[in-house]
């Protein structure tokens, strides 16, 4: 945690500068003139509409590819067009279009699991959850063995390797059932960076890790505390129609599924092991993958379909002749979960107004302020709204593949996702502290605002690799992903920490994501102020941001750049 309660930050041709001041907010640095009037325009009334808005049921929940998307992207393209935006996309267009493959699997009722003469099923839905991991017609694994595969980790730079074998011994995993446990090591702030979840903990490393070993599927233990949110945010998210981009012929496993972990608890009795010692034994850099002795058998037939859907671009040309060629985009994801399984009232619809109606709007609020600029900043500012973010960042990972602006111009990404409903903070988390040089800029607007910048405050999460930033990161581009505080103005210590957990537990990934008179807007308004300025420095400044020496992402920002300089 960095207090910077007496510190004031200008920028001075373009460079940072740090100086003694006791009120920050009377600064004459970057926080003045018509950067200061146009930012006043960020209000709760500019919030509220497009909150309201997007989460209304006749969006049917933004679902990707449906008529619900086809509705957002409209809206969105309008209020870009109405700010003085221009169309962003490769072929001039508003719209950047991509393909994606629609898989319904048909899941049996029941899953069984043989050792010998004893047999266990579990039960769909309250056991366990299981989708297809090819893009066919059906996925099957037949009289598949269960192994033990520890946290199906191959990471070099730590020294582990979860799929080592015995010397001399065949310990082929092809074909196999892998049971994995979720996160990554976690007991060691020298190994895996302690608590904070790296991608190596995220399920979706894991499924592509297990099928680089050429197993038959990959079954994920499930436990809130590894994974960060409920089992029911696993009901709802893994099951009806689940949507990818095209196989590209990546390896690929047949099925990929979770259990909870009770049930693993019993499949590990079942093949005569102790769970609590095989979790113990995956601890240790030796571990080895353990055959559980059982078998299983399972077809899912899965009715395919191919959709369209798209992100919508719009960009404000910058002022610099040289430097408007850089681009600062704002990411924000448009779509949600569509209609799904009801809840207890009936509802069916999964509004998204926080998750990502609250994102969307504080965008489309810096969007209006730079609009209103009669001098634009020097460098390009990009809006880019992606699509089908709750499917895998599928969006975000189409564009950072075919970007519309070269990856070593694009300065920096500012991404917003999921919002403060809860009121002012004294504080701000900033997911992936100490990842790039954009520390910097984020330090000195919270500085500006009299708050407190904080590392990721639920580390377990694993939240850097779970939104739209990762897939620009991934490509070189260094990002800022601001979520809420904690400290609440006028709240009781442990009182933030509890809301965001409540909602986590009730809200997240359920119809009940609505607008209701329970919403605060003075933290919301905080952060997308936060977030202007922050875009508004980076466009600014003389040099493009970098990520820190040896960061994981470091060497594709290195090749971007020399790239663009040939």
């Amino acid at each position: 945690m960095i207090a910077l309660k007496k510190l004031q930050f200008f920028l001075c041709a373009g460079c940072l500068i740090i100086t003694g001041c006791q009120n920050p907010a009377q600064s004459t640095g970057p926080f003045t003139g018509q950067a200061a009037e146009v930012a006043a325009l960020i209000s709760k009334q500019a919030l509220i509409p497009p909150i309201q808005e997007l989460s209304a049921d006749r969006y049917e929940g933004r679902g990707t590819a449906s008529a619900g998307g086809l509705l957002t992207r409209t809206y969105l393209t309008g209020q870009l067009q109405a700010m003085g935006y221009q169309p962003a996309a490769a072929d001039g267009s508003w719209e950047q279009p991509f393909d994606v493959i629609g898989i319904n699997a048909a899941v049996p009722e029941r899953w069984s699991f043989i050792k010998g003469d004893r047999q266990l099923v579990l039960n769909r839905w309250d056991q366990f959850v299981v989708s297809s991991g090819v893009q066919q017609e059906s996925a099957r694994v037949t009289d598949a063995e269960l192994v033990f595969a520890g946290y199906a980790i191959q990471a070099p730079e730590y020294d582990w390797d979860d799929f080592k074998s015995p010397d001399g011994e065949d310990n082929s995993l092809t074909g196999k059932v892998l049971l994995i446990v979720n996160n990554d090591p976690d007991w060691d702030p020298e190994l895996f960076a302690g608590d904070t979840r790296l991608y190596y903990g995220r399920w979706d490393y894991k499924y592509a890790s297990a099928a680089r070993q050429g197993a038959a599927g990959a079954i994920i233990i499930h436990t809130a505390a590894s994974a960060g949110y409920p089992w029911q945010v696993v009901q709802t998210g893994w099951t009806g129609v689940q949507f990818e981009l095209p196989d590209e012929g990546e390896p690929r496993v047949q099925l990929t599924g979770w259990v909870t972990e009770d049930s693993a608890r019993q499949l590990v009795e079942m093949s005569g092991l102790n769970l609590d010692e095989l979790l113990a034994a995956a601890k240790q850099r030796d571990f080895r993958p353990v055959p559980l002795g059982i078998t299983t058998s399972l077809v899912l037939e899965n009715s395919m379909s191919q959709a369209r859907t798209a992100n919508v671009l719009g960009i404000l040309e910058g002022s610099d002749p040289v430097l408007k060629d850089e681009v600062v985009i704002y990411t924000a994801h448009y779509d949600h979960l569509g209609i799904g399984e009801p809840d207890d009232t009936g509802d069916r619809i999964y509004n998204g107004a926080r998750d990502n109606g609250v994102g969307v709007s504080q965008a489309l609020a810096i969007a209006s302020s730079f609009a209103a600029l009669d001098e634009r900043p020097r460098r390009s500012v990009m809006f880019l709204f992606v699509a089908a973010e709750e499917q895998g960042l599928l969006g975000s990972e189409y564009f950072a593949g075919h970007p519309t602006i070269e990856p070593g111009k694009i300065a920096a990404n500012i991404n917003f996702d999921s919002g403060n409903i809860w009121g002012e903070t004294r504080d701000v988390t900033l997911i992936g502290m100490g990842k790039s040089s954009l520390d910097k800029v984020a330090l000195a607007v919270t500085g500006h605002q009299g708050r407190v910048l904080k590392q990721d405050q639920f580390p377990h999460r694993g939240s850097f690799y779970r939104s739209d930033q990762f897939n620009l990161a991934k490509i070189g581009v260094p990002a800022l992903y601001f979520k809420s505080g904690t400290d609440f103005v006028g709240r009781p210590e442990g009182w933030g920490r509890e809301q965001i957990e409540i909602h986590e537990a009730v809200k997240y990934h359920q119809p009940s994501d609505e607008l209701d008179d329970s919403w605060a807007f003075e933290g919301m308004v905080d952060d997308a102020l936060l977030g202007f300025w922050a875009g508004w420095m980076i466009a600014n400044a003389d040099e493009m941001p970098v990520w820190n020496p040896g960061d994981e992402f470091e060497a594709a920002r290195l090749r971007a750049i020399a790239e663009v300089s040939k």
